[in-house]
C-alpha cells in the first residue's frame, strides 16, 4: 500500500473556487498571530502556519457558507478560528508526541523548545477565542468552544487507551471523533449556521465534516505505515516508535495469535522495541489484511460523507466537496 501522487486536483479546485475568501483569511491569521511585546510567538506561529498546509479545515468553512448562500463577512473569522485551533493543538501535540517532523520541516518544539511550542500554542487558543466572538453569533461560538473542549478530551483518551492492548475500535473511533473528526464536523457546521441554513441542511455538514474526518484520520493512520517520508511530511513509522494503537494495529492485534500478541504488548504496551520490530509489525499488518480492511473503512466514512451532501442544495461547491471525500481516501492505493 502507497501512497498516490496525482490527488491534488480536488483540492486545488476548492482552492481556486475560494481564492478571495482565503486570501481573506489569510490576510486576517497574519494580524492576529502578531505580537507587539513577544515576538517569539509569530516567529513560531509562521513557521507553523507558513509551511505550506493546506488550509483545508478553514476552506471546509468557507465552502459550507457559500454553498447555503452567505453573502456576510464572518464566515472569514470562522475560517480563521478554526485555523487557530488547529495549529494550537499541531503545537501542543508535537511536545506530546515529541515530535521532530511536521508538513516535511523541523517541529516547532525541536527548533525552539517545548516550552515556547506549549505556550505559543496556548496564544493562540486564546486568540482562536478572541476571533469566535466577533461574528456576534452564540451558535457558532458554542459549536467552537465545544469543539475545543471535545479535541483535548480526545487527546487525553488517547493517551490511556494508545498503548492499552485492550482498546478496540469503539474506543479508537471516540479517540478520532475527538482529536480530528471534531474540528471537521465544527467547521462545516459553523458555516452553515453563520449563513442561516435550515437546520436540516446544518445537520448534513456537521454529517459530512464529521464522516470526513474519520476518514481522514484513518487515511493517515495508514500512511503511517505506508507512505513515504517524503510525501506524509513526517517520518514513516512515527505512530509505531510513539507506541500508538493506531486501526490498522487494532484490527491486527484482534486477529493475533500468543506469540503476536506477545510482539503487540512488548513493542505497544512495554515500549521495549528493538531493531527490525517496525518491520515485523508491517509483516503482521499485512499478514492479517490489517492495512486493506483499516481502508475499506476509510472508503464506508467517505462514503457517508458524500451522502451527507445529498441534503444539501445543487452547487459546484457540493460537487467539489464530494470530491474532497474521494480525495481523501485516495492518498492511498
Amino acid at each position: 500500500m502507497g501512497v498516490k501522487q496525482d490527488v491534488q486536483k480536488p483540492l486545488d479546485r476548492l482552492s481556486v473556487a475560494l481564492a478571495d475568501e482565503m486570501e481573506a483569511v489569510n490576510v486576517l491569521i497574519r494580524q492576529k498571530m502578531s505580537s507587539r511585546h513577544a515576538p517569539r510567538i509569530p516567529e513560531v506561529t509562521a513557521h507553523l502556519i507558513e509551511a505550506g498546509g493546506k488550509r483545508l479545515r478553514p476552506m471546509l468553512t468557507l465552502a459550507a457558507a457559500k454553498m447555503v448562500g452567505y453573502g456576510g463577512p464572518y464566515h472569514v473569522h470562522l475560517a480563521a478560528t478554526v485555523e487557530f485551533i488547529h495549529t494550537a493543538t499541531l503545537l501542543h501535540d508535537d511536545v506530546v508526541d515529541e515530535s521532530r517532523q511536521r508538513r516535511g520541516r523541523p517541529t516547532a518544539n525541536l527548533l525552539w523548545d517545548n516550552k515556547s511550542s506549549v505556550l505559543v500554542g496556548d496564544y493562540l487558543f486564546a486568540r482562536s477565542f478572541q476571533l469566535m466572538v466577533e461574528p456576534g453569533n452564540m451558535r457558532t461560538l458554542e459549536i467552537l468552544a465545544n469543539a475545543s473542549a471535545t479535541i483535548a478530551e480526545g487527546e487525553v483518551l488517547q493517551l490511556t487507551a494508545a498503548q492499552d492492548l485492550r482498546t478496540d475500535e469503539s474506543v479508537y473511533l471516540q479517540v478520532v471523533r475527538g482529536k480530528t473528526a471534531a474540528l471537521f464536523s465544527a467547521a462545516t457546521e459553523v458555516g452553515g449556521v453563520i449563513a442561516g441554513a435550515p437546520q436540516a441542511q446544518v445537520q448534513a455538514l456537521f454529517d459530512y465534516g464529521d464522516a470526513l474526518g474519520i476518514a481522514f484520520q484513518i487515511v493517515d493512520d495508514l500512511l503511517d505505515y505506508g507512505g513515504a517520508t517524503e510525501t506524509i511530511g513526517k517520518n514513516v513509522g512515527d505512530d509505531f516508535r510513539e507506541r500508538k494503537l493506531t486501526l490498522p494495529v487494532i484490527k491486527a492485534v484482534a486477529k493475533a495469535d500468543t506469540e503476536e500478541r506477545a510482539f503487540w504488548s512488548r513493542t505497544i504496551e512495554a515500549g521495549d522495541q528493538r531493531d527490525g520490530d517496525l518491520e515485523q509489525a508491517l509483516r503482521l499488518l499485512a499478514k492479517h489484511g490489517a492495512m486493506e480492511a483499516a481502508r475499506a473503512d476509510a472508503l464506508d466514512w467517505a462514503a457517508k460523507a458524500k451522502a451527507a451532501l445529498n441534503e444539501l442544495p445543487p452547487h459546484p461547491i457540493r460537487d467539489m466537496l464530494a470530491e474532497l471525500a474521494d480525495f481523501v481516501v485516495s492518498r492511498v492505493a
